[in-house]
């Protein structure tokens, strides 16, 4: 990795977070009290700086709201609402001053806000870099609102979301979306522009929402050459500053603040959030956990500033509890996972590898133990008609091909068999009867039936799980990719695999399920159309794929 460049408080930073972890060891520090606060970056915190409040009259001198507005993890009667001020959102502290900045904040029945229903004042705090998150409350369930920011004499864009139903409601139909891997520099956000314009509830952003690999001048596959990108994009992110100005790049882009606005979003991460393929406190290249651990501290809290989450996902140094359930009446339960965090490090290394006795070893765990009781216990006292697991990689078993030594991806969950059978037999013994698994990472599309033994085909079939192909990762793609007929040959529970950029649509019924894989033949130039690839139904009490 290239020599870094970094400020003299951000080094002191470092210094301080590296020598607690080292007297620590790895992740015992997260349970130490008397290190918690160098860990946590303490002193930088709200109110840790004293920081004085600005008059944003003349504080905010140019539109703060570049970063556009976004929604989350909506409940009955609740919702997060997030921006971020940053008139310069290239700059170090996004061309603000060191001060706390009052923003008005209300939402409304209407986008010309004539009944306006809730309304109050934030700070952004210069410590969490001007993002702003309030969890507005007081509202009614399964009602769509619109809502915007003030700051000084600038108005955000007006946005729209929607508070989930009641806990005992009986819904006909639930409509989502789910997507994956945005890579800035494999090509425009198209898909994300048409999924501002699909008439879905909410969407599952399923990770790698940024990545840490450098991107030139001319954004890489965009090949602009009506601008330039600043040189500070230009190297792979590692300190707090160069992951708040990530985040600051990607949503700088009109599509993705576009999909923001038509939607709220419930997020989770996968890898390149902080590093490709880490694994818990282990990074890529097996070194420093301890190293890793600032690193993941400072990829942890840009995460939370820049993404509409509660409080209770606010990150504690280098640990952040994302997991969480949301209901939707008693149509579903959405039980959001975390496979990065707590996993057990791969097997054979990152790559495919024939499975064998390390990838074996029944110790292995991709959720942790805690997650992995805290999502069967929810499906035990679950009475929801579908049980959704939106997580990060693939879930059902992916052979390479036919022959004896085939290979399976180390990363995903072929790469932790005892893990996933320790899911699967939980499932079964809940009860679970209409389980779907949302996944994204793999840059592709597929459609597979679960099945309880992978091995024996003729098992019983315990749900269906779609994986959303990325945004633009992999750059534009294929509708029919070289290892097609291998893949589809060595897996006959595979119902479907496409190669295509987009995402997928779900409407989740009281009768079945239907997924429309979207697609668009290119990012590498903007303005593609969006088309539907393919469709799968699955049918309530009787599940298994079946194309329509």
């Amino acid at each position: 990795m290239p020599h870094l460049q970094v400020s003299q408080p951000e080094q002191e930073s470092q210094r301080q977070l590296r020598a607690a972890a080292a007297a620590l060891g790895r992740r015992r520090f997260l349970s130490i009290t008397s290190t918690a606060a160098a860990l946590a970056f303490t002193t930088n915190l709200p109110g840790s700086a004293h920081a004085a409040e600005a008059d944003a009259r003349t504080a905010v001198r140019a539109d703060p709201f570049t970063l556009g507005i976004a929604s989350g993890d909506p409940l009955p009667g609740s919702v997060v609402l997030w921006t971020r001020l940053a008139p310069e959102p290239f700059e170090t502290g996004g061309g603000l001053p060191k001060a706390r900045i009052p923003v008005r904040w209300e939402i409304a029945h209407d986008s010309r806000f004539r009944r306006v229903v809730r309304r109050g004042t934030a700070i952004a705090h210069p410590e969490l870099n001007h993002a702003v998150h309030v969890e507005a409350g007081g509202l009614a369930p399964d009602r769509v609102y619109h809502y915007r920011f003030r700051a000084g004499a600038w108005t955000s864009p007006t946005g729209r979301t929607r508070t989930a139903p009641a806990p005992g409601a009986d819904l006909a139909e639930l409509r989502l979306a789910a997507v994956s891997c945005q890579a800035y520099h494999d090509g425009y956000y198209t898909a994300h522009r048409h999924l501002a314009e699909e008439d879905v509830d909410l969407v599952f952003h399923l990770g790698d929402y940024l990545y840490e690999y450098a991107v030139d001048a001319s954004g890489g596959a965009r090949k602009y050459t009506d601008r330039r990108l600043p040189d500070i994009f230009n190297k792979e992110t590692v300190t707090l500053e160069d992951y708040r100005l990530r985040y600051a790049l990607y949503k700088s882009d009109p599509d993705l603040r576009a999909a923001h606005a038509a939607h709220p979003f419930l997020m989770t991460w996968d890898d390149h959030e902080t590093e490709n393929n880490y694994a818990g406190d282990v990074p890529e290249d097996g070194g420093s956990s301890q190293d890793f651990l600032v690193r993941r501290a400072a990829a942890y809290r840009a995460y939370w500033e820049n993404q509409p989450l509660r409080r209770p996902q606010r990150p504690d140094g280098p640990d952040m509890r994302l997991h969480r359930r949301l209901r939707f009446g008693r149509l579903a339960q959405f039980d959001i996972l975390d496979t990065r965090q707590y996993r057990s490090d791969q097997a054979y290394g990152d790559g495919a590898h024939h499975p064998g006795p390390e990838s074996e070893d029944p110790r292995r765990t991709m959720t942790g133990a805690a997650q992995e009781r805290w999502l069967i216990d929810g499906w035990h006292a679950s009475d929801a008609l579908w049980n959704v697991v939106p997580q990060q990689v693939t879930f059902s078993e992916r052979r390479t091909d036919s022959t004896p030594q085939y290979k399976v991806s180390m990363d995903a969950w072929d790469g932790y068999p005892a893990s996933r059978e320790r899911i699967l037999a939980g499932a079964e013994a809940a009860g679970v009867e209409n389980l779907m698994v949302l996944t994204g990472d793999v840059h592709k599309g597929y459609a597979y039936d679960i099945k309880r033994d992978f091995r024996d085909q003729k098992s019983r079939t315990m749900g269906t799980e779609i994986v959303a192909t990325s945004i633009t990762s992999g750059k534009d793609g294929e509708d029919k990719p070289a290892n097609w007929d291998a893949y589809t040959g060595a897996n006959p529970h595979m119902k479907f695999y496409n190669g295509r950029r987009g995402y997928v649509t779900v409407r989740l019924g009281r009768q079945q399920a239907r997924a429309d894989f979207r697609t668009v033949s290119a990012v590498t130039k903007p303005g593609a159309p969006v088309t539907t690839a393919a469709s799968f139904v699955t049918e309530v009490g009787r599940q298994g794929l079946h194309q329509v």
